[in-house]
This record gives C-alpha cells, structure tokens and sequence, in this order.
C-alpha cells in the first residue's frame, strides 16, 4: 500500500486573508507531478473552475482567491493529490471539480451517487454528478412523463438517453424511440442536400453520439437493424401509438405549442417519456410560442408528469461552459433591467 500522504495547511496570511499555502507530506516527486499535469495543465484547470490562482514551488503550492473559493480549491487538490498514483485524465479532473463544486449545497455529506439510481449500461461510473441530476434521474424511473429544463452541458439528453438504454437493458422497455423537432439554430433546412430525414440527420447526432458511448456502436448497430432503436424528426410522429416504448424529445424549446401536444399523446400503454430543451436557446420563428414553455405552465400540476429545472450548478462540461452560462444570464438580467429602466 502506498504511504500515507497529508495536506498540511502552513498559513493564512493576517494581511491577505485570501491567501492559503498548502504542503503535501511526505514528499513524492511521482504523485506530484500526476497532481499537476503536463505543464501544470490540472493546476489551470482547478485555477478556471474555482477562479483561483495556483503557484507552486516544490510540494507547496499557494492559492490566492476568494475565501470561499479557496476552501474548494484545497479541497480540489487534496482530492486530486490522494488519487494522483497514477496520472489523471482530464476527464477525472473537471468531473471531480464539479462534484467538488456541488458539494456546499447538499443537505448532508453523502456523495451523489450514494442514494442515486443505479443504471444499468456500459458505462458502471455513470451516474448523477449533482443532487438536480439524481433528483432527475429518480423522476425518470418513478414518472411516466419526465421534463428536464436547463441550459446546455446540464446533463439533460446524456442522463435521459442512458435511463432509457438501462430500462431496454433490464426489459422495462421494448424499443427506444428518440426524435427531435427539425429546427436549427439560424439555418434553413430547404438549402441543404437529401430528403427529410438526411436534412435532419446532423442534427440527431447528438443522440446517436450518446447512445454508441453508452452501449458500443456494434450493439446500436444491431438495435438498429431490430428496430429497437428508432431515431426519427419530429414531423414523422404524428399519427402513431408508441407502445412499450421508452420516447425522448430532446431540443423540446422548438416545438410549437401543437408539436408538443401531439407529441404527448402519441404515449401508449407501458411508454415512458422523457421531454429535454433549454429555453433560452429558442430557434423558432419570431412571434412563435415555444410548446416547452407552454407545457410547463399547463402540466406543471398534473399528477404523474415530473418536471427538473436545472440550473447552471449542474453543467457537467468544461469548467468555463458553468461561467459562460453565468455570464449571459448576468448579461440578460442588465438588458432587461435597462429596458424597464428606458420605458
């Protein structure tokens, strides 16, 4: 087993109480060098997620930065140090800091994934990074119709697609049946190349994307040819009954308030489905009303129909995506505020 390692805090600064120096004992160049990366790059990345600077000298390393900040930065790189024997993938680095990040509002000190849902798909690790994502993926397995609303990197569709592969697994399911309206963001679908469904395609990667990370892309490839994979726009769902069938409707903020409920009652008996979109990124044609934000408001009390509204805490992406988000919504908060100012 390997020595015992400790993180010794050797002083806070009276003059700048937001500085804090940190020491790891005993001394390993090895797991010091797995700590920081190649060129120092897990350092940068804990310096953008907490907005901290990190210098280091030998096995000191000091953090200057807000005091509330600096706490979850110490904590970052003592997490990051005890699990440093080998090296660290960036994939290890940014989930850790936004577990990491969470932490201050949970209710008690259980991991996320203590009491989250167990999902049965390629991926073991998988699982709810925040308390909003296992809050959703509990609604998903106990609602036959779940909503899940937040901005991009939130977990949204990944999470959605993966209950849906977990209930194909366990055979809760027969098929998955995912669609998405055909709408892009300032495009014209007429201008591009191929019928429909070749139009729309590109913009269904996403969920072909998830679904060959979570089950192999030969397993999908064989789903597909039994058609219990489907993946289809949303224009070709009308007039069908989806029995047995786990449905997601990913990029919900551009349907019409028709597509939406047409969408809805296509359920049939032993169907599950699960409605993601983000509405501030709306690409309908100006004066049209988003059918995402109008089923919120007509379901929001109905009995059996869940709803998560995520929040920027729970992007599960690259450090910067939760500040970018940070950033326009503080942005649309001073326009509006100057528009009721100018009026």
């Amino acid at each position: 087993m390997p020595a015992k390692t400790a993180a010794t805090a050797i002083s806070s600064s009276r003059v700048k109480p937001r500085a804090v120096e940190l020491s790891f004992a005993p001394i390993d160049n090895a797991r010091l060098a797995n700590l920081c990366g190649v060129l120092d790059e897990n350092l940068r990345q804990i310096e953008t997620a907490f907005d901290v600077s990190i210098a280091r000298r030998g096995e000191r390393f000091t953090l200057r930065g807000k005091k509330e900040k600096l706490a979850l930065a110490s904590e970052a790189l003592q997490m990051f140090h005890a699990h440093a024997k080998d090296a660290l993938s960036i994939d290890e680095i940014q989930l850790g800091l936004i577990e990491i990040s969470n932490r201050p509002a949970r209710r008690d000190t259980r991991k996320p994934d203590d009491d989250a849902p167990a999902l049965l798909t390629r991926k073991t690790e998988l699982h709810g990074r925040t308390p909003r994502q296992v809050e959703y993926l509990r609604k998903i397995q106990e609602h036959d119709i779940s909503f899940g609303i937040g901005p991009a990197g939130t977990g949204k569709t990944y999470l959605a697609v993966a209950s849906a592969v977990d209930a194909l697994e366990r055979e809760l399911v027969r098929r998955i049946v995912l669609t998405r309206p055909a709408v892009e963001a300032g495009e014209r679908l007429g201008f591009l190349p191929g019928d429909l469904a070749q139009k729309v395609d590109p913009s269904l990667r996403p969920l072909y994307d998830a679904l060959y990370d979570l089950m192999g892309f030969d397993k999908v490839g064989r789903l597909f040819e039994r058609a219990s994979i489907e993946i289809a726009p949303l224009a070709y769902m009308r007039g069908r009954t989806l029995n047995h069938a786990f449905i997601i409707l990913d990029e919900a903020q551009n349907t019409t308030p028709e597509q939406m409920k047409m969408f809805l009652t296509r359920i049939g008996i032993g169907a599950r489905a699960v409605v993601t979109g983000d509405v501030t990124q709306i690409d309908l044609q100006r004066g049209q009303k988003s059918g995402l934000i109008e089923a919120r408001r007509i379901l929001k009390d109905v009995r059996g129909i869940a709803f998560t509204e995520f929040q920027k805490e729970d992007v599960v992406r690259h450090p910067l995506v939760a500040r970018i988000v940070s950033a326009y919504e503080a942005h649309a908060a001073l326009e509006e505020k100057n528009e009721r100012g100018d009026r």
